[in-house]
């Protein structure tokens, strides 16, 4: 998986990060996570907002198949949050395990590295991953009508994975291996073409105000994880990507259950 073969306008390479962004963030069988080489993945930063919204609606009809067999909104957004985790493999969910459990310890930074790396979880780990599922499910059961549902859902998912390219371009790296290092670094056009994607997706679907408010709100769980992870870590790993991705995730599914 090479999408660094065409220059970076080109329209194959657009195809190829596409590509390279479903493998790393899907199931899908577009080549094993771990095929891209690191100028791939740092370019595929620009458009994974597009693999998130193709995420979010396979959430949003799994919602609707739900409430079409009759069950109640909460139990359908739970079904619609499991959908999305067996889509993905719960790539995002692991870092958020991993990150909870490491920022959440009593130790020295380099002892909160080594936690983030076992693969066992922890106490912090499962109550984070409680909450983040119970939260989103919540929320998708306060919005309730399948239609809302689907453009809240959509536009958390291509938002919240606006978020990661901009940590990796701007953000220092905790340690200078494990999967965060070897991603490379996207160029900071590539980093504001997903905020401006995944921004226009929320845009293009939710009301102005809605909108706005999701943005903001995704922007400031993402902007306080990464600067307790900096207090903490010294920076960003791969597993602090997957947990910004959560809480920017969660915030804009709030952000939605909250809108009048």
């Amino acid at each position: 998986m090479h999408s660094a073969n065409h220059p970076a306008n080109h329209p194959g390479a657009w195809w190829a990060d596409v590509k390279v962004a479903l493998a790393l963030l899907t199931r899908l069988p577009m080549g094993p996570r771990g095929d891209a080489e690191a100028p791939d993945i740092a370019r595929a930063g620009r458009v994974m907002p597009l693999a998130g919204a193709l995420i979010g609606l396979v959430g949003a009809a799994a919602f609707w198949l739900s409430g079409g067999l009759g069950l109640p909104p909460l139990v359908s957004g739970l079904v619609a949050v499991a959908a999305t985790i067996l889509f993905t493999g719960a790539f995002h969910e692991d870092g958020l395990a991993d990150t909870a459990d490491g920022l959440g310890a009593t130790a020295e930074r380099a002892r909160r590295l080594e936690i983030m790396r076992d693969s066992r979880t922890g106490t912090y780990g499962a109550l984070a991953l409680i909450l983040s599922v119970g939260l989103r499910a919540a929320a998708l059961a306060a919005i309730a009508a399948p239609g809302a549902v689907a453009v809240a859902l959509i536009s958390a998912h291509a938002l919240a994975r606006a978020l990661p390219p901009a940590v990796m371009a701007w953000a220092p790296l905790a340690r200078s291996d494990g999967l965060a290092a070897g991603a490379g670094r996207p160029e900071p056009a590539q980093a504001w073409l997903a905020l401006g994607l995944g921004a226009l997706i929320a845009l293009l679907l939710l009301d102005l105000g809605t909108a706005v408010a999701a943005m903001a709100a995704a922007g400031l769980a993402a902007g306080a994880l990464l600067l307790l992870a900096r207090a903490r870590i010294g920076g960003y790993t791969g597993d602090v990507l997957g947990a910004i991705e959560q809480v920017g995730e969660v915030a804009v599914l709030l952000a939605a259950a909250a809108a009048p």
